[in-house]
């Protein structure tokens, strides 16, 4: 097995023991669910229902409101109970539409098209923006903005990331493992419609069997292979990812398009086949929900829009109190203030800590060891970005290169003087865009 990798990076404990063996299970429908209007980069939805509406399972309930942007759809039947500002996975509060169950679960009417693979390609992008659909792995990028390069722009390589390199999360690798078919189908499609001539798999090598068992389901394929990769942090980013299967070089700034390359994560993938083939929205993803403190981790296929605190009762709970709460996984996710915030189309997982991991380290002065210089995977020097935030100078931070940043965190991973690097440069991010909004 060759394993291709990218420079940098770390090897964190991957902690995916908790949850790797749990088949995914489906959860039942919540008493509620809080479908968030900015659940995607790009435009909000807008709400297309009012309070005391009802609706069925997979109704639309809010429009796009622009080109990067995506609709959304009631993951329940119910009554809309309210539209107000509630508490969202990144743990800000924003606009979301919050549905009460009627206790019926009734669908709205779906298809089965038994020759979707034979479509035009202006149908199949139709039914994805259609359905809702954007970045399952974290970034919910909308799926058909991604699908529709500029005219004249040459894709020829379709990459699933398959990588899941996030400790703890084993949503994308359970789904492999039981979904491959569609997923396959899903990459078939994508590939159909960027007009690609070649797709690849990139899985971590730490998932013997979902490389072996993806392997075995593209045996016949002439132009779709598994590309196995060498367990490093974080392969499953974009940039790194292309590179690693590809060699190719996504320039500073610039897009993997502009390499030739469309990347898509396999859970989207998978909701690409279902939105095509049945017409289905996206209005429900699998999620790990784990960690030490949970009684039983497991890998669920729930609605949009569930409350994570009923995701953890149905995992039995936890063990000890919880110390730290994450939404997503340990190096990029983000910490919840509470559990009483609704999953997103992007929330891969619910990571949870108890008290003694969750103690903040006490940061100390710089050593200049270089360590976070030499795992930097964008080969930036995060030390330089990050002091300029801190003293206010967002100039010499962006000059340094803090857009190219990809917040994976393994600059702070490594740093032994425990300095929240990562945390600089996204404050740093956060002022850039707010200074560039009022110079408009």
């Amino acid at each position: 097995m060759r394993l291709k990798t990218f420079p940098g990076g770390i090897h964190p404990h991957d902690e995916k023991h908790y949850s790797a063996a749990a088949a995914i299970s489906e959860f039942p429908p919540p008493a509620r669910v809080q479908i968030h209007l900015s659940q995607h980069i790009g435009a909000p939805s807008a709400p297309i229902v009012a309070v005391g509406d009802e609706v069925k399972k997979g109704q639309k309930i809010a429009e796009a409101t622009g080109f990067v942007s995506i609709p959304a759809h009631a993951s329940i039947s119910g009554k809309v109970s309210k539209i107000a500002k509630m508490l969202h996975p990144t743990g800000i509060s924003s606009l979301a539409i919050e549905i009460l169950s009627d206790g019926k679960n009734e669908m709205i009417e779906l298809i089965d098209d038994p020759n979707y693979l034979e479509l035009d390609i202006a149908e199949m992008k139709e039914r994805i923006g259609a359905a809702g659909i954007c970045g399952m792995g974290g970034a919910g990028f909308p799926t058909l903005v991604k699908l529709s390069p500029p005219e004249g722009t040459k894709i020829d390589t379709v990459i699933l990331n398959g990588v899941e390199c996030e400790p703890y999360l084993t949503s994308d690798y359970r789904l492999m493992l039981e979904r491959g078919q569609e997923i396959i189908q899903g990459l078939k499609l994508i590939m159909k419609i960027v007009g690609a001539r070649q797709g690849v798999i990139g899985i971590e090598a730490n998932k013997p069997d979902a490389i072996a068992s993806m392997e075995k389901l593209v045996a016949s394929e002439k132009n779709i292979f598994v590309q196995p990769l060498k367990l490093r942090y974080p392969q499953g980013a974009e940039k790194q990812l292309i590179f690693a299967a590809t060699r190719r070089k996504v320039p500073a700034g610039g897009l993997p398009m502009a390499v030739g390359v469309v990347v898509q994560n396999v859970a989207t993938a998978f909701a690409i086949y279902e939105a095509i083939r049945y017409k289905k929205p996206l209005i429900e993803r699998v999620i790990s929900v784990t960690g030490k403190v949970v009684n039983k981790p497991m890998n669920l296929l729930a609605p949009i829009g569930t409350l994570f605190s009923e995701l953890l009762d149905y995992c039995g709970g936890a063990k000890e109190a919880v110390g730290k709460a994450i939404s997503g996984g340990p190096m990029m996710g983000f910490a919840l203030p509470s559990l009483e915030a609704g999953m997103s189309k992007g929330s891969s997982g619910l990571v949870l800590f108890d008290e003694k991991a969750a103690h903040k380290m006490q940061e100390h002065n710089c050593i200049r060891c270089s360590r976070c210089v030499d795992v930097c995977p964008m080969n930036l020097i995060p030390t330089i970005i990050a002091n300029a935030v801190k003293y206010k100078n967002l100039d010499e931070a962006v000059n340094a290169g803090l857009n190219d940043c990809i917040k994976c965190g393994s600059c702070a991973y490594v740093c032994p003087a425990q300095i929240p690097l990562v945390q600089y440069i996204d404050t740093g991010k956060i002022r850039y865009a707010e200074e560039q909004r009022k110079s408009k």
